[in-house]
C-alpha cells in the first residue's frame, strides 16, 4: 500500500481553514517551475497523542501496547543498523538520523482515523472537492501550462488528474504537512500496527538522505512520511522520481517540472491508459441486482447498458468495450459509478475508493464539468468507527469472511453485507446503513 494515508492530513487541515494559503502561493508562483516556499499560518503546537488505544482493535494499537513500544523505541531503532548497512547507508548518517530522534506518538490518534476510511463518501467529497479547490486548481492549470503540455505529451497522462491529485494531497502544496519524514517513519517501525511496511520506508528515507537526493531539514511531510506537493512515500520517490527539469537533482519538493513528471511516471508506470476516463457516474434501477457491484465483477459497458445501468444525465458512453466494475457508495438510496482501469490505477496511488472517487470527481470539474447530477443520502445516519467495527464482529459472527475486522468498509464487507441483506430480504445493495447493524444486532 503506497499512498494509504496521504490526503488524511490535507483533510484536517483544510477543516481548519489553513486552505487560504493557495491563492497567495498560486499569485507567487513562477511560471518557469519553481514552487515557492509557503510561510505556515501559526498555529498551536500539535496535540501529544491522547494515551487511548486506537480505535482499529489491533493489538499492537492499545494504549499498554503504545507504551511499551515506546519505552523500547531506541532498541528498536538500534535493531535496524544492520538492514540499513546493507543498504549502504553509513553509519554516520545513520547515527545522524537516530541518535536524538523521540517518537511522535501522536502519531497512533491518527493512524486509525483517516478520513477516507472512516467518513461517509459524502462528507469525504464535500471535503475535498470544492469551489475553492478548483478555481486554484484552474489558475494552476493556466499558471503551469506549457509544463503541462510537455509532461503529457511525455508520459500521456492527462494534466486535470496530475492536477486534481496536487489539490487532494495538499492543497497545492500549502499543506503538504511539518513532520519530519525521519522521525513520522521510525516512529511507525518501531510503534502501532505497520511496523514492517514502515521500517522499509524509513530505511528509504535515509537513502534519500545519503544520496542527497532531498536534504534531512526539507524532508518533511505527513504524519505517514510522504512528501511533496503530492504526497510521495519514501520508496514511491526512489522508484518513480525523475529529474524533467534536467538539473541534477530529483526534486519532487521545489521543482514544478520534476513534481508532475514524476507523478505522471508513477501512474503511467501503475499503468495508465491514455485518452481514457476514470469512470462514469450511473443510474443504477431500483431493481437492479446490487450483487454484481463488485470490485472483482468487471463487464463491458455495453453488458452494463443491458443490465439496465445508464449514464447519469443521459449522455452515451464514449467506449461501449471498455472494462467496468459497478461501485455503489450508498447502496439504492445514491449514485452509482461504473468504474474502469484508471480509477484502479488511481487506487495504487491511495487504496481507497473515496480518495480515488475525490481524485476522479475534481478532475472532471476542473476540465470543466458539472457536479454529480444525483443525491447522497445526507439524511442517513453515518456510522461511526466503533459502530463500523461491531458490524463486522456480527458478519464474523454469522459465518461471512470479511478478514480480520478493523472498522475500514472494503470491498470484502460490503459483499458480506449484500449476502447478509439477501438472507433477511432486505436490498443486497452492500450499504453499510444503520438499519443493516441494527439488523445484525437483533438477528
Amino acid at each position: 500500500m503506497r499512498h494509504f494515508a496521504l490526503a488524511a492530513a490535507a483533510v484536517v487541515a483544510f477543516g481548519a481553514g489553513l486552505a487560504q494559503a493557495a491563492p497567495a502561493a498560486r499569485d507567487a508562483a513562477s511560471t518557469t517551475g519553481a514552487i515557492p516556499a509557503v510561510t505556515p499560518t501559526p498555529s498551536a503546537p500539535p496535540p501529544p497523542w491522547s494515551g487511548e488505544s486506537g480505535s482499529s482493535g489491533d493489538p499492537s494499537m492499545t494504549a499498554d501496547a503504545i507504551r511499551a513500544a515506546a519505552e523500547n523505541f531506541h532498541t528498536c531503532l538500534d535493531g535496524l543498523w544492520p538492514a540499513a548497512a546493507r543498504r549502504h547507508i553509513s553509519r554516520a548518517t545513520f547515527l545522524a538520523a537516530t541518535k536524538d530522534l523521540t517518537p511522535d506518538l501522536r502519531i497512533m490518534d491518527l493512524l486509525d482515523g483517516q478520513p477516507e476510511f472512516t467518513k461517509s463518501f459524502w462528507d469525504y467529497l464535500d471535503l475535498l472537492v470544492t469551489d475553492a479547490r478548483i478555481a486554484d486548481g484552474r489558475a494552476m492549470l493556466e499558471k503551469y501550462a506549457k509544463i503541462f503540455d510537455a509532461v503529457e505529451k511525455h508520459y500521456g497522462v492527462d494534466r486535470y488528474t496530475l492536477t486534481a491529485i496536487w489539490g487532494v494531497e495538499t492543497n497545492y502544496g500549502t499543506l503538504g504537512g511539518e513532520r519530519p519524514v525521519l522521525r513520522s517513519t521510525a516512529t511507525l517501525s518501531c510503534v502501532g500496527r505497520r511496523q514492517a511496511y514502515f521500517r522499509n520506508e524509513f530505511l528509504a528515507a535515509l537513502e534519500i538522505v545519503q544520496h542527497g537526493d532531498v536534504p534531512a531539514d526539507r524532508l518533511v511531510g505527513s504524519w505517514a512520511g510522504a512528501f511533496g506537493p503530492t504526497q510521495f512515500m519514501p520508496t514511491a520517490f526512489q522508484k518513480y522520481a525523475v529529474d524533467f527539469d534536467r538539473d541534477g537533482h530529483r526534486d519532487i519538493v521545489e521543482s514544478v517540472p520534476d513534481l508532475l513528471a514524476s507523478t505522471a511516471n508513477n501512474l503511467k508506470t501503475d499503468g495508465w491508459v491514455k485518452g481514457a476516463s476514470w469512470g462514469y457516474e450511473v443510474v443504477v434501477p431500483a431493481t437492479f441486482d446490487f450483487r454484481l457491484a463488485d470490485r472483482d465483477r468487471t463487464m463491458s459497458i455495453a453488458e452494463w447498458a443491458k443490465l439496465g445501468i445508464a449514464r447519469a444525465g443521459g449522455e452515451p458512453f464514449p467506449n461501449l468495450a471498455a472494462r467496468a466494475y459497478l461501485l455503489v457508495p450508498a447502496g439504492v438510496q445514491g449514485p452509482g459509478f461504473l468504474m474502469l482501469e484508471n480509477f484502479r490505477v488511481i487506487m495504487k496511488y491511495n487504496p481507497a475508493e473515496a480518495y480515488a472517487l475525490a481524485i476522479g470527481h475534481l478532475a472532471d470539474r476542473l476540465r470543466g464539468g458539472g457536479p454529480l447530477v444525483q443525491s447522497w443520502p445526507r439524511y442517513e445516519h453515518v456510522l461511526s468507527r466503533a459502530e463500523r467495527l461491531e458490524l463486522q464482529q456480527h458478519l464474523v459472527r454469522h459465518g461471512f469472511d470479511i478478514g480480520e475486522p478493523d472498522g475500514q468498509l472494503g470491498g470484502r464487507t460490503r459483499a458480506a453485507i449484500r449476502e447478509f441483506q439477501a438472507r433477511v430480504g432486505q436490498v443486497p445493495d452492500g450499504f453499510a446503513s444503520s438499519a443493516v447493524l441494527d439488523r445484525l444486532r437483533s438477528h
